[in-house]
């Protein structure tokens, strides 16, 4: 990927929805064709988020898509090529969930329910993709622009919310605040799925609102709709 500042490259997806990586670009698939690259594509992703990018091979991959060498050669020309398929997906759910961000300007109870909804998706989110995710934007990822685009991404992500940030609270600054807002998000869903956090999902959901809001306007509020 070679994203142009401020953006995350995307190629076109599949009639599914799916990118296949520049070997099927351009090319009809069957039904059968695009079973198989959903496979591969979901199999990538488990892989490279259980043994990292440099420890994952392609042999790992075919076993867990269950199909052969030759099968995964005819989607994808390399591992690199099918984590490039893999982030371009993540990628563009990241992108729209942060877009989705609603307004941070108001402190009421229709706020703090619209930024609870928007904490619950994130946490979906970061079930589905964040092994993923942390694999991607590891700083000692060989292939450099990888690296670069994953960090693009988190770099996105926050411009995001300091967006927000900048109309809800003009007297901070809405890049420190917004990265500080997306590392305490990140942080405790990545403890909650890796159990190191045990906390009711509903509890985590609203004491992250409550610190946001109280971040961004005080703490005269001292609960969800008070």
């Amino acid at each position: 990927m070679s994203p142009a500042p401020g953006r995350v490259a995307k190629r076109a997806p599949t009639p599914e929805g799916r990118d296949p990586g520049p070997r099927v670009q351009g090319r009809e698939l069957r039904a059968r064709g695009k079973r198989t690259l959903e496979r591969l594509l979901d199999a990538g992703a488990a892989v490279f988020a259980d043994r990292g990018y440099h420890a994952a091979r392609v042999d790992d991959i075919v076993k867990a898509a269950k199909t052969s060498h030759g099968t995964f050669y005819l989607y994808f020309s390399s591992k690199q090529e099918l984590f490039r398929a893999v982030a371009v997906e993540v990628a563009a759910e990241m992108v729209d969930l942060a877009r989705d961000l609603p307004a941070l300007d108001r402190d009421d109870a229709a706020a703090d329910a619209a930024l609870r909804d928007w904490l619950d998706r994130f946490a979906g989110l970061y079930r589905r993709h964040g092994a993923f995710i942390r694999t991607w934007t590891e700083a000692e990822i060989a292939d450099s622009e990888i690296g670069a685009s994953g960090n693009e991404l988190v770099t996105q992500f926050s411009r995001e919310l300091a967006r927000r940030v900048r109309t809800a609270a003009p007297d901070l600054d809405p890049g420190v605040t917004a990265f500080a807002l997306v590392s305490m998000i990140e942080r405790t869903n990545y403890l909650v799925e890796a159990s190191r956090l045990e906390v009711d999902s509903t509890q985590t959901i609203s004491t992250l609102a409550r610190v946001t809001m109280a971040a961004l306007h005080g703490t005269g509020r001292t609960g969800p709709g008070a």
